[in-house]
């Protein structure tokens, strides 16, 4: 990797825009990606791609089951049919 210098302004809020002949240089710098700033001295900040670690997939399906279980279960703790029971209670309002 060349060595790549160039200049950079801080905006309002604190906006580090990362000059375009950067970005270029690095594939993992896109629009809207996470990065991890690493606090070195008060001269030197080090930006590095943020890599999220012992990432657990999401089980939808899994997520999805529960959710149709428990708006089966009626107060009474048996399982039920729940678009009945909201029916049968705003009939009872």
């Amino acid at each position: 990797m060349n060595n790549i210098q160039t200049t950079a302004i801080i905006r309002n809020r604190g906006q580090l825009t990362i000059p375009d002949v950067i970005r270029r240089a690095f594939d993992w710098m896109k629009t809207e990606s996470v990065v991890k700033i690493i606090y070195r001295s008060p001269q030197e900040i080090v930006i590095t791609p943020y890599i999220q670690e012992n990432v657990k997939k999401t089980n939808w399906k899994k997520i999805w089951e529960a959710i149709h279980k428990v708006r089966a279960i009626t107060s009474k703790g048996e399982i039920g049919n729940l678009s009945k029971f909201i029916a049968e209670d705003r009939y009872n309002h």
